[in-house]
């Protein structure tokens, strides 16, 4: 249900005699469950509102003729509920995160919403058949979904919930309701890879270009995994294997459906595919193209670069381990180009979630300070701190371990740091002028 917390002046809503405070109960006799049932009717010309009224308590049917994407000119009050993960997954990030955090980052979210709006990937274990239909009612494409395996057993034995062996039909509902997915498989070593992940991506493919993709990333490993299932990380083998397998069965399949993250070609010392491989980046978020994007992005950026620096600049950019190679190309590239510009790439270990995280959008202020503070302990200087918007709280500038910007740059004693939110096109930005990716000066 929603309540309506405003009636635009001079709105459809007002002709139709809605009020503030009344409630939305129903779209066409479907029970209005959250804001998407609103968005999605709301794009229609005609429909029927069934609506509580906030002074009697009774309810009243309103038809609804208008032109289509006309807006009703209604606004909610906010609903902070969502739908939770059920299950018990042996690879859970969440379950490895240590004490003392901030409570958003414990919540373990499992809603299509969700991932339809924000690309959240879901396992759909907590749904029921009303639920998938209700997916498919509302349109609600592409969704973005964690098969892991298309092995009943093993699906149950990893997400330990008995209902996840259902995938497939779940997702022949979806496809044949005419819903795109992107699908991910977290790898866990000697469980869902080798035949497994074949079968899996076998499985998928015949639902192609429904299912976009299957994307496959390493499982996340912290220090904080005491008393739970043991999971090796990945080592070179294992990745060149995996490349390999996706290799073999794009070329086969003939589109690059198997998308590998980019940690497997860093593990495995092999070459990142090219922008084309990527199409237009659908599982960045997941990892899957991110060095290539960033690269592209960067060099791209630096072509049009011709300014010479007024002053000498020594500029230090942090990233995580993973991102040190990547990162030094582009480096190189800009110290060769831009005139005065000294920069340098610092790679930061993660301490703080164990040395087995490498990227660098986990590293913390905790991390950070303590290798900039031993960076400079070898007499070496810098003009300038440069960090990737990634590590900082979206629309905050906080670290994951609570440590704030301001607090950073204090502890640290520099006078400038500056935050990339741009990727390569930024990194180029703030290397190449004195303001920060955003125009404002640090």
């Amino acid at each position: 249900m929603l309540r309506i917390t405003k009636v635009k002046g001079n709105s459809l809503a007002k002709t139709l005699g809605l009020e503030t405070g009344d409630t939305l109960t129903a779209f066409d006799d479907f029970p209005c469950e959250d804001e998407l049932d609103y968005l999605y009717y709301n794009e229609r010309s005609h429909f029927t509102l069934t609506v509580r009224d906030s002074r009697t308590g009774e309810e009243k049917k309103v038809t609804v003729e208008k032109d289509e994407g006309e807006d009703l000119g209604l606004e909610f009050a906010k609903n902070s509920k969502i739908r939770t993960c059920q299950n018990r997954c042996v690879f859970c990030f969440v379950d490895q995160m240590p004490k003392g955090m901030r409570e958003s980052l414990y919540v373990k979210d499992d809603d299509y919403s969700m991932s339809f709006a924000c690309g959240n990937f879901v396992t759909l274990t907590n749904l029921s058949d009303d639920g998938l239909h209700r997916i498919v009612r509302l349109g609600l494409s592409p969704l973005y979904v964690s098969v892991h395996t298309t092995n009943p057993d093993l699906r149950v034995k990893l997400l330990r919930n008995r209902h996840a062996g259902k995938i497939l039909s779940q997702i022949d509902t979806l496809v044949k309701g005419g819903v795109c997915l992107h699908c991910q498989a977290v790898i866990v070593p000697k469980e869902n890879d080798g035949a497994e992940l074949e079968r899996t991506a076998r499985d998928l493919f015949a639902y192609y270009p429904k299912v976009r993709d299957l994307a496959f990333v390493p499982t996340g490993l912290t220090k904080y995994r005491q008393g739970l299932t043991e999971i090796p990380d990945v080592d070179k083998t294992q990745s060149e294997e995996i490349l390999e397998l996706a290799d073999r069965l794009n070329a086969e399949f003939g589109v690059p459906f198997l998308l590998p993250a980019d940690e497997y070609f860093i593990k495995a010392g092999r070459d990142f595919k090219n922008a084309h491989f990527y199409g237009d980046f659908a599982q960045i978020e997941n990892g899957v193209g991110l060095t290539t994007k960033f690269l592209c992005d960067a060099f791209s950026a630096l072509e049009s670069v011709s300014a010479k620096l007024k002053k000498e600049k020594k500029s230090l950019i942090i990233c995580g381990v993973s991102a040190q190679k990547p990162l030094e190309k582009v480096v190189d590239a800009c110290n060769a180009k831009i005139n005065n510009l000294q920069a340098s790439v610092l790679s930061v270990k993660n301490e703080f979630f164990g040395e087995t995280v490498t990227c660098t959008g986990l590293l913390t202020g905790r991390d950070v300070l303590n290798a900039v503070s031993s960076y400079k302990a070898t007499g070496e200087a810098f003009d300038e701190l440069v960090l990737d918007g990634n590590m900082l709280k979206e629309g905050e500038e906080v670290f994951l371990c609570g440590m704030t910007l301001s607090a950073l740059k204090k502890a640290i004693g520099v006078k400038n740091i500056r935050v990339n939110y741009r990727g390569g096109t930024g990194l180029i930005e703030i290397l190449s002028t004195k303001k920060d990716a955003r125009g404002k000066k640090c």
